[in-house]
């Protein structure tokens, strides 16, 4: 038979349970916010990396592409013909080298490339890109006052030999 005292023992192990719901209720709220934000941090950093590889591919085969075709006449000089220096922003931008279809990035426009001749029978494809994060272009600063800045610019070069 149970004695009233393992009666009691009893009673009070339900309230110490009931009593630990809530502090695990209270624990997750205070972790939620945080395991959000490493969780935003992470989608985040991984669009920026995908963005990045995306702007660094187009740049190389711009790149490529410039390299085989600026090469002219027997005395092997570097020509960058309007014609060629759109080629080359459309593929960049585009993907293809007639410039259709939507860019392959949002917001990045034939006025972010640059090519030009980098000497030393080298041609250089360059781009930048305004990344743009999801969670917008700015967020309260708590501590200071005002805002932070989440905006910030991806760059990618390549310098290759021109061939013929």
């Amino acid at each position: 038979a149970a004695t009233p005292e393992h009666g009691h023992r009893q009673m009070n192990s339900g309230r110490y349970k009931s009593g630990q719901t809530g502090v695990a209720a209270v624990e997750f709220a205070v972790a939620l916010p945080v395991l959000l934000l490493l969780f935003l941090g992470v989608v985040e950093f991984g669009r920026a990396f995908l963005q990045y590889n995306t702007l660094t591919r187009a740049v190389r085969d711009s790149a490529r592409l410039v390299a085989t075709e600026a090469l002219r006449g027997q005395a092997g000089t570097i020509n960058l013909d309007p014609a060629l220096v759109a080629t080359a922003r459309n593929l960049v931008v585009f993907g293809n080298a007639g410039g259709t279809g939507a860019a392959l990035l949002p917001g990045l426009t034939p006025g972010n490339i640059t090519i030009r001749n980098a000497g030393g029978g080298n041609i250089a494809v360059s781009a930048t890109y305004a990344y743009q994060p999801m969670i917008g272009t700015a967020i309260p600063d708590v501590v200071r006052g005002g805002q932070i800045g989440t905006t910030f610019t991806l760059t990618a070069e390549v310098v290759m030999r021109a061939i013929s």
